[in-house]
């Protein structure tokens, strides 16, 4: 304990300087569940015996590294290093659950810059509703239930210093004048990791490195299926479902619960044991679940997300059932507007789009010019009204004539503008389910005739273009297009 008596905090420990990645991991291991342990101990005896006599508080670890000279990389690369010389750091939360990603960022400033990267407390304290996520037995209960004020004795989240800046470009450096080493702090990371929960039913350690968003059930169903018949065969590389409710099962014939509350944005997740599998969220329709949803997930760098879904064809030689690839997007979404404004650009990525290309010939095969049978690749124009077709059309039609939209949705530019905003590669691959502007509007005989016939070749691309992306090296997925200026050296 600190001699400090109105302060009760664990044993401290002097920071550590470590060139081995796994070692530093497992040093940052230690710290954190050392913090939460005492934390979670203190929280319970206050609960059984009343209020502590002093405040009770434990500290985020932290990775630090400091550099004293420019470095010369390859510059192929976009991430794995600082720029120039200075102090670095980040907190950090959960390491068992990031081991992966953070040995593999270690790994990479350690072999970049040849120095030692410094483990310890960093000054940061821990929420104990964060700390207490992962116990069963026991919850934060609400103010006026204890006999105590929680805040004065324990720390609660800061929604103040639990915010965006460092992917918004807008933190720079901290007030000890370290700068950001990763583009998330640890309160912001386990602010997202109970959103997720709550959002979709499953925890955040069985998400994929690969995302799939999509805007109806019926990919659902068809994913379960895929799913199903992955487990079946040995060769997949696949060995588990994980749906809703935390319901995981390794066997093809296994029943599903039904829920008796589906969440907001149910997850599904088709398992490999290295991460690399496919997740699908269905986030529903609107640009703001879009946001909600990714906001979230990005916390977990996924390695690439896509969104699969349908939407409004708006030229006249479309068919329904065609296919729209994105290569641009109009942003009338609005819910990003103060993050990223309109004015910046949202490239096409090379490699996504090579990939959700190549997923389309192998699935409908056709070759070439014969794509263009089924498939039109240009402007994607995402807008927040739902019924923009009642509207006067002079405006909404104008501008999306003048833009050479193509076709029209509410979720894809949100999920391109984010997955470009937490530098998180991403793509658009959509099927035409109707053709407002020419009078095929989605009716319900003519929409299920389409989605029994459609839907499941849809998915099966989207999940084949997933394949083909993880086979690639890390640093041709994560494009130097995603970096501004000033980065951070972890992904």
């Amino acid at each position: 304990m600190t001699a400090d008596p109105r302060l009760l905090t664990p044993d401290p420990c002097a920071p550590q300087l470590f060139t081995d990645a796994g070692a530093a991991v497992a040093a940052l291991e230690a710290l954190y569940a050392g913090a939460v342990g005492f934390l979670a101990t203190a929280f319970r005896r206050a609960l059984a015996e009343g209020r502590p006599p002093a405040r009770v508080r434990a500290y985020y670890p932290e990775v630090r590294l400091a550099v004293t000279s420019y470095p010369r990389i390859d510059s192929r690369l976009s991430f794995g290093y600082v720029t120039e010389p200075g102090t670095y750091a980040t907190t950090v939360t959960r390491p068992d659950l990031f081991r992966a990603y953070l040995t593999q960022q270690i790994e990479l400033v350690l072999r970049n810059h040849g120095v030692p990267v410094q483990v310890g407390w960093s000054a940061t304290p821990i929420p104990v509703h964060f700390a207490l996520a992962a116990a069963d037995d026991v919850t934060v209960p609400h103010d006026g239930v204890l006999d105590f004020t929680l805040r004065d004795l324990f720390d609660v989240p800061d929604l103040a210093t639990t915010d965006d800046g460092i992917v918004n470009g807008t933190l720079l450096a901290y007030p000890d004048g370290s700068r950001p080493l990763a583009p998330f702090t640890a309160q912001r990371v386990d602010y997202s990791l109970a959103r997720l929960t709550h959002y979709t039913a499953t925890a955040p350690e069985h998400f994929q490195n690969h995302v799939l968003f999509t805007n109806y059930q019926f990919y659902v169903d068809e994913f379960e299926a895929v799913a199903r018949r992955a487990l079946a065969d040995p060769a997949s590389g696949y060995t588990a479902f994980v749906a809703p409710g935390h319901q995981v099962i390794t066997d093809p014939a296994a029943p599903l619960g039904v829920l008796p509350r589906m969440p907001q944005m149910p997850a599904y997740h088709l398992v490999r044991p290295d991460g690399q599998g496919v997740t699908l969220v269905n986030i529903g329709i609107g640009p703001s679940n879009a946001k909600t949803a990714t906001d979230h997930i990005a916390v977990l760098r996924p390695h690439a997300w896509l969104m699969v879904g349908h939407c409004a064809g708006l030229r006249g030689s479309q068919s329904l059932g065609d296919f729209v690839l994105a290569h641009a997007y109009l942003r009338e979404d609005h819910v990003l507007d103060a993050d990223l404004p309109v004015w910046v650009p949202i490239p096409a990525l090379a490699e996504i789009q090579i990939a959700l290309q190549q997923a389309v010939a192998e699935v409908t095969r056709l070759e070439g010019y014969e794509l263009k049978r089924i498939m039109r690749t240009g402007t994607v124009a995402t807008i927040d009204n739902r019924n923009w077709e009642l509207r006067d059309q002079s405006g909404p039609v104008a501008r999306l004539s003048q833009s050479r939209a193509i076709a029209l949705d509410m979720e894809s530019a949100t999920i391109a503008a984010n997955g470009f905003r937490f530098r998180v590669p991403y793509g658009t691959l959509l099927c035409v389910s109707d053709k407002p502007l020419h009078g095929e509007l989605k009716l319900p005989g003519m929409a299920s005739d389409f989605y029994r016939t459609q839907v499941a070749r849809h998915l099966l691309i989207g999940i084949r273009a997933m394949e083909l992306l993880r086979e690639m090296p890390l640093e041709r997925i994560h494009s130097r297009k995603l970096r501004s200026f000033e980065e951070t050296a972890f992904l």
